[in-house]
């Protein structure tokens, strides 16, 4: 063994043995417990950031603690190949997206690789490349012959610098995500998916996701945003079709003094045709953005249509307007508008002079201003009619009831989920598998064509995509009718890809079908992990798509992942690493200077995975410090400098037993319940020191040095592999520590002969006894009043009573 712990050998051999004898290589073992563990994949973006180093150092913790269980872990890797990136630096470099992107995916392969990652790289797979991409577009014309994907002109969210419709998740603050443009609202046809067929599931299934945090899942339950509510029809005046509004307050309804419609409404456009400044204001809100957060932030405003409403109840006419604030894409594109008891409403009636009626009072009589705000609370109702004196939880069953009875209204569930836009007027993408013919309309790609390939070797001329300029992609033929047609030129969200690979990865050599049955062996995933800022984008997306699968027949289990795990960020003076800020720090040159085991142990110990990390250069020459000495310690015991003598302090060697399997039992929980492996690490650096100060060097004692040292080379083997690695050979194991199971806890071992006893006066904590294991009481309190500071603090005072707690402490009352 050599002397020095010298980290780039070490981990080149350990490296070298885990791929010569492909270690991480598995099969389906049904006589084996599973155990699937995933984390995100990631963009391959050229290089890894320090999110990622910690992002994987956590999923490879976890995975190898289970093998050393004795589980069949499957932790595979992957490239979420497609997406914005690519196009930008094809622009930028002018090189193709596909050979950047691969270039990139080599590269990052490696970082990974060097970092000591247990993947099973037979099964990595890039989501750009036909043999991935075709399968969705295969289950995309299923669900296009079910009905559950179709074509519609809708206003959409645009980004006039990317050249792309943007989900509602992607607009940030009125801004794209990725570039930070100012977002559009545009009229265009659109590919949806019908997640609000499955929004009830979704909703309800998240109460069995005991795995997942409950921030993660309390925002999917916004994100979806069931209500219950009366959707009530006002008739116009004039006209025989009335005008449908849904509403969670219909206590309110005899408040209304104005109706809202959005610009895009048919009665809109038509008051629009005889009235130019209606006209003038539908056609500048043709560039205002179409989701919800961007339209809380902006300025409200509207325009008189000249066209009247009437009150299902009193018949009173009210104006209708078109506001800005109200979307077409959201129920019937109109809402009843109460300024007494909506903000939005009021602010609204205030900036144009509208009526502002109370009909809703505090249920304890108190005055109510309406000088500065509404009042949005529910109480009690007055001046509405049949309906006074109700609360506003009896007026909602009465009045929907009444309303009901005449046919003008019912109750309704509804959902703020919207159905995904899957879309993209984008190049580097999965290709739409579908045909458009004069003729047969939309017509889904055949089977035997599938997949549709990307062009690859395609030039950038600036934005937009090059395939919408490329004859030789889009001109084909009808596979119904023969005739001439185009290939649809958008392509799919780059979301389809990451919603469905943790799935592939089970069946990853199958060209036969889209997933076999070695997808039910593994799924679901049994631990998931990555960032929260995937709450509502990804993972909502993966959960619906897992759902399109099972009801296809590819899978049984409802959910795709059974645990989540969201860790924090990577910070660096107390903000999150970036290039803009200049505070990034490359992994690449920490691994090169320190060696990967310095910088997974780091990444593990400087804070709990769901908790953000700030960096700390000191803390990294720390970790490696660490290593260095466990080096030394084990060289000290397979070199020693003296020979084993022959008295065994048995005393002194009960108690290091004692602490090691104290840490075993400690640091198992910190694994396995808890993934607090900050505290494990630390209670590993606290035997380590005992071990330091164990200087018994008979056969006994070397024994237990021995046994002890081997323990802690299992339990720090998840984190530090490669040092543990060289570290389990160094102590005469035949066979790798990754093959290894972990250390068991000895209870006999546990067994204390003394223990230790807080002394308290009146309460205060004044001193500490020794005191054997099966010390009678009497002399707990002998011992207790003869501690010498016990003795200053009840001089002079009356003894009235001594508490013992058995194995705990001792109170002295005193008076």
């Amino acid at each position: 063994m050599d002397e020095h712990y010298r980290p780039h050998d070490v981990e080149k051999t350990a490296q070298s043995y885990w791929s010569e004898y492909q270690v991480f290589a598995v099969t389906e073992d049904p006589s084996k417990e599973k155990y699937y563990c995933l984390a995100m994949f990631p963009y391959p973006s050229g290089k890894l950031h320090m999110g990622h180093v910690r992002n994987y150092t956590i999923g490879d913790v976890i995975s190898r603690f289970q093998r050393m269980c004795g589980k069949n872990v499957l932790q595979p890797m992957g490239w979420d190949a497609f997406g914005l990136p690519a196009e930008n630096a094809a622009i930028k470099h002018q090189v193709p997206p596909a050979k950047w992107t691969y270039e990139n995916i080599t590269y990052m392969r490696q970082q990974l690789k060097r970092l000591g990652f247990g993947y099973d790289w037979d099964r990595e797979l890039a989501t750009c490349r036909p043999e991935y991409y075709r399968w969705e577009q295969w289950l995309f014309t299923r669900l296009f012959a079910k009905g559950l994907a179709y074509k519609k002109t809708s206003p959409v969210n645009w980004c006039p610098e990317d050249q792309t419709v943007l989900a509602n998740e992607q607009v940030e603050n009125g801004c794209c995500w990725r570039c930070g443009t100012t977002v559009e609202r545009r009229e265009i046809p659109q590919w949806f998916m019908k997640i609000t067929d499955y929004a009830e599931e979704l909703l309800a299934e998240l109460d069995r996701l005991e795995g997942w945090p409950e921030q993660v899942r309390a925002m999917q339950r916004n994100w979806i945003g069931k209500s219950r509510g009366v959707e009530i029809e006002f008739g116009v005046a004039g006209r025989t079709q009335g005008l449908k509004v849904f509403t969670t307050r219909p206590d309110t309804l005899f408040g209304v003094s104005y109706m809202a419609v959005a610009p895009e409404h048919p009665l809109a456009l038509e008051a629009a045709a005889r009235n130019p400044a209606l006209a003038d204001f539908i056609e500048e809100c043709k560039t205002m953005a179409v989701n919800e957060a961007a339209i809380e932030t902006m300025e409200k405003r509207g325009v008189d249509t000249g066209l009247r409403a009437l009150h299902p109840f009193t018949g009173v006419e009210v104006p209708i307007w078109s506001a800005n604030f109200v979307l077409m894409g959201y129920g019937e594109g109109a809402v009843m508008a109460v300024p007494a008891h909506d903000q939005r409403d009021y602010e609204f009636a205030r900036k144009y002079g509208l009526p502002i009626k109370q009909v809703i009072h505090p249920r304890d009589e108190s005055p109510v201003g309406l000088d500065q705000q509404a009042f949005t609370e529910k109480g009690i109702l007055q001046a509405s009619g049949s309906f006074d004196g109700m609360t506003s939880e009896q007026a909602f069953e009465a009045i929907a009831d009444s309303l009901a009875q005449d046919k003008r209204g019912q109750v309704r569930i509804n959902y703020r989920l919207r159905d995904w836009g899957v879309s993209r007027q984008r190049y580097w993408g999965a290709p739409i598998p579908i045909i458009n013919c004069p003729s047969c309309g939309a017509v889904p790609v055949p089977d035997n064509e599938l997949p549709v390939r990307l062009p690859e070797d395609v030039a950038f001329e600036g934005v937009g995509s090059p395939i919408k300029k490329m004859p030789e992609f889009y001109q084909t033929s009808c596979p119904r009718c023969g005739a001439a047609a185009e290939r649809e030129t958008d392509t799919f969200d780059t979301f389809m890809e990451s919603s469905w690979y943790y799935a592939r990865f089970c069946s990853y050599d199958q060209d036969r079908g889209m997933l076999d049955e070695r997808a039910n062996y593994w799924l679901p995933v049994d631990q998931y992990v990555g960032g929260i800022e995937h709450a509502v984008l990804h993972l909502l997306y993966a959960r619906f798509f897992h759902k399109l699968m099972r009801d296809a027949g590819l899978v049984q289990t409802n959910e795709p992942f059974a645990n989540l795990l969201t860790q924090g960020m990577v910070l660096k003076d107390g903000a999150k690493m970036s290039k803009s800020k200049g505070n990034t720090v490359d992994p690449q040159a920490l691994v090169d200077e320190y060696g990967a085991d310095t910088a997974r142990l780091f990444m593990m110990f400087t804070s709990p995975p769901e908790q953000s990390l700030d960096w700390s250069d000191s803390g990294v020459e720390g970790a490696f410090r660490f290593l260095k000495r466990l080096w030394r310690l084990v060289h000290e015991h397979v070199h020693p400098a003296q020979q084993a003598g022959t008295d065994a302090d048995m005393q002194a060697i009960r108690e290091m037993r004692r602490l090691l399997h104290e840490c075993i039992r400690s640091v198992t929980v910190d694994y396995q319940r808890r993934f607090t492996y900050n505290t494990a690490i630390a209670k590993v650096m606290e035997l380590i020191n005992a071990l330091y100060k164990f200087q018994d060097v008979s056969s006994t004692g070397r024994a237990v040095m021995q046994e002890a040292l081997q323990a802690v080379v299992l339990m720090l083997a998840p984190i530090v592999p490669h040092v543990a690695h060289a570290l389990w050979q160094a102590l005469g194991n035949t066979g790798a520590v990754v093959d290894a199971s972990w250390p068991v806890v000895d209870e006999s071992a546990l067994a204390r002969e003394r223990i230790e006893l807080v002394v308290q006066v009146n309460g205060k904590l004044r001193g500490r006894i020794e005191v054997a294991v099966d010390a009678p009481t009497s002399t707990i309190e002998a011992l207790a009043l003869a501690e010498e500071n016990v003795q200053r603090h009840i001089v002079d005072k009356s003894v009235k009573k001594v508490i013992v707690v058995p194995g705990k402490l001792v109170n002295v009352v005193v008076g």
